[in-house]
């Protein structure tokens, strides 16, 4: 599976990226672990350059300008809608899980940069409409790793050293719960927590994933520490439930295997390929609205997608030249999104002779996919009819 990949299908991919063609080590490179907003209107990009931009996704073809794309590949489709600078490195940022651009009050996302409180900003307008901060043992601000709306949107979770710290939506400040990962016998998470995740099926159970290599299953109700896996041999940047909340899918940095636990009650494991053995890039992943596929990119600027009833390889495709850092499938059309980069050095600037960093058009950039796949009665019907293999292809947009 690894070691040969299939022939790529045909595919037109709409482009948004910035126009600077030189780039320094401080470049666009554009990363984050949740790309569409919940209700698929938009969808938001965190880089390197401290700035978060966000991207509507048009209703129809007349929206674009001028009714259809640029032909030139280094100028963007269309401009981002709304640009926010943080000043500090992005750590992570997610969207309030009711967003609705029907409802401009629901449309928000919680984000957390270096030396900074928790934000939380109006995707409409831009205006940051409130702060969450956690303060340490020297009564300074202290800054989370790693933020979750609950799924009912009346909780932040946010992850520290050794740390989980839960806040009140509805009353920002420096109001919090405090619980720590590790138990009395040391039993539990002793690294940063650096990612979470919540389980979808109402069943109470959240996930935390740690730098110290290894994923604790939370009940939300009591904290109590429910499950802690090993096995992973990197630090845990992202995970994610299946859609019945029975399975939990972790990914690691610097390692070439993906871990998905097929069983959180039997904790069996399954080992999925994708190239990240040489990055620390935050590689998200993402599984369709159906449940059946997951897709996740790399470092080879592939997106490789996996059927998961059979663990099996499905399908694969070029989504740039450089390392693809996330993958989201839009939450009901057949669209997914994807995002590279990683930085390039030069030579120091004080070189007289300082090199000029270039990067292609598909680089640096994020794109919107088109897939055709069954519908989901379809995927359904040829489930429980014993087909193995629904069929997952890309498709001109």
């Amino acid at each position: 599976m690894a070691e040969e990949q299939p022939q790529q299908e045909d595919e037109q991919e709409q482009h948004f990226e910035e126009n600077d063609e030189t780039i320094d080590n401080q470049s666009e490179v554009y990363s984050w672990p949740e790309i569409r907003s919940p209700d698929g209107s938009c969808f938001l990009t965190s880089s390197d350059d401290n700035t978060f931009r966000l991207f509507s996704l048009p209703d129809n073809e007349s929206d674009y300008p001028n009714g259809s794309f640029s032909s030139d590949p280094d100028e963007d489709s269309y401009a981002a809608n709304l640009v926010i600078n943080e000043g500090e490195s992005v750590y992570d940022y997610c969207w309030y899980p009711y967003m609705s651009a029907s409802d401009t009050t629901s449309c928000v996302f919680a984000t957390t940069t270096r030396d900074h409180p928790i934000h939380l900003w109006d995707s409409t307008t831009g205006e940051l409409r409130c702060t969450y901060r956690a303060f340490d043992a020297m009564d300074e601000i202290t800054a989370a790793f790693s933020v979750a709306f609950n799924p009912t949107g009346t909780k932040i979770f946010a992850g520290y050293n050794k740390t989980l710290r839960v806040f009140d939506v509805h009353r920002p400040g420096k109001d919090f719960k405090q619980h720590s990962t590790l138990q009395g016998s040391k039993e539990g998470q002793s690294g940063i927590i650096s990612a979470i995740a919540f389980s979808p099926a109402n069943s109470g159970m959240f996930a935390t994933g740690s730098y110290d290599q290894t994923t604790a299953i939370y009940s939300e109700d009591n904290m109590e520490l429910l499950y802690l896996l090993h096995g992973q041999e990197g630090g845990i940047t992202h995970l994610q439930f299946s859609k019945d909340g029975n399975y939990l899918y972790t990914g690691a940095r610097k390692v070439r295997l993906f871990l998905q636990s097929v069983d959180i009650w039997a904790y069996k494991k399954l080992w999925l390929y994708r190239s990240t053995e040489h990055t620390n890039q935050r590689i998200s992943f993402d599984i369709e609205p159906i449940g059946r596929h997951l897709g996740t990119g790399g470092q080879d600027g592939l997106v490789h997608i996996y059927d998961l009833q059979t663990g099996q390889w499905a399908s694969s495709f070029a989504a740039a030249s450089d390392t693809v850092n996330g993958f989201s499938f839009h939450p009901f059309l057949p669209m997914a999104v994807t995002s590279s980069g990683h930085r390039r050095f030069g030579f120091p600037d004080d070189a007289d002779d300082a090199e000029v960093v270039t990067t292609n058009s598909n680089e640096n950039c994020a794109s919107v996919w088109g897939f055709s796949y069954t519908s989901a009665a379809e995927n359904m019907m040829s489930i429980d009819n014993g087909d193995s293999d629904p069929k997952l292809e890309d498709e001109k947009l």
